[in-house]
């Protein structure tokens, strides 16, 4: 029914060109929105160099241009000079796998040297010290059993064996036991000194046994050296290579900014679009609205009764005809 009558009174408003020029210009928009957005889309550039080549993939997508694919391309001689490095690869590699086998011998040596040195440092200084004057009376014990026998027998034969002087007693034997106290007391001096040099011998062996397991860890690592040169120098190549693709995103990215206006300039340009389409429909529905109360306070005579809207020309004939609408009759009667 509100087609019949729009159609109808379309005519009297204008309300269908009305609808017709908004929903044109909302087209247009929407229009220059997409193309706003396409030309501000990212857009890396393919580029070529001395040391390679880049390609991009771009494919549209609603309109909009998208990057779909990248690729970078070395320069033919230097890939050559890469593939003779990476051939260099695999001897550089069994070179340091000799080097590490060659080291394990290290390794086992220092184990060596710690379970000795913690022999070494197993007892306390005093033990040290004790130790060593007991080995050096035990070395002494013979040559001074000797001594005393000698003694004995010189003191004997010149007959002084009984000679006693005071509270020393027989002067010989009361020198040689001085001279021992004095070579005990030299030992117990010695025995500290021994005791220390022991305990920096110790110590000397965990620094030799850890030098050696360094050694062990740092021939291998040297012996790498030149695996990591090669790969380095084909590293430094694909860098060279790759020249052209970051270059090719550079130029594109100085658009990016570009990129983000396109994109809200589309959407302001849809959103406009849809706001110009609902202001349409709001004015031909406006119009629509007014011209129908218009015509029904006129068919109705105001606030009196029924009076009769008469359409036509005053003698009854041409344009319409003659009929008769009345406010509380059906339109079915108006014509």
């Amino acid at each position: 029914m509100g087609s019949i009558v729009s159609s109808i009174l379309d005519p009297f408003t204008g309300a269908s060109s009305t609808r017709s020029a908004a929903e044109q210009a909302a087209a247009q928009q929407a229009e220059a929105g997409r193309q706003a957005a396409n030309i501000a889309a990212f857009r890396p550039v393919g580029m070529t160099s001395r040391f390679g080549t880049s390609r991009f993939g771009i494919t549209d997508v609603g309109g909009v241009p998208r990057v779909t694919s990248a690729e970078y391309e070395v320069a033919p001689e230097l890939r050559a000079i890469q593939d003779r490095l990476m051939g260099l690869t695999g001897g550089a590699l069994t070179t340091a796998e000799e080097a590490q086998a060659a080291a394990q011998p290290l390794g086992q040596a220092a184990m060596g040297l710690f379970g000795l040195g913690q022999r070494y440092l197993a007892q306390s200084p005093e033990e040290l010290r004790q130790r060593y004057f007991n080995q050096q009376q035990a070395l002494l014990a013979q040559p001074r059993a000797a001594e005393e026998a000698r003694l004995a027998s010189g003191v004997f034969g010149r007959g002084r064996a009984g000679l006693n002087i005071g509270t020393t007693g027989q002067p010989e034997l009361a020198a040689l036991a001085g001279a021992r106290r004095q070579q005990d007391l030299a030992l117990a001096a010695q025995a500290e000194q021994g005791a220390q040099q022991q305990l920096g011998f110790g110590s000397s062996l965990f620094g030799t046994g850890a030098s050696l397991l360094g050694q062990q860890y740092a021939i291998p690592t040297q012996a790498l050296a030149p695996l990591s040169s090669l790969l380095g120098t084909v590293g430094t190549i694909e860098q060279l290579g790759q020249q052209p693709f970051q270059l090719g995103m550079a130029v594109g990215g100085a658009a990016q900014p570009g990129a983000q206006a396109g994109a809200g300039l589309l959407g302001a340009g849809l959103s406009q679009a849809a706001q110009t389409r609902y202001q349409g429909v709001q004015q031909a529905n406006a119009a629509n609205a007014a011209f129908l109360q218009t015509l029904i306070g006129a068919a109705s005579g105001g606030m009196g009764g029924p009076s009769p809207l008469t359409f036509g020309t005053p003698g009854g004939g041409g344009g319409f005809g003659t009929g008769r609408f009345y406010g509380n009759q059906d339109f079915g009667q108006f014509f």
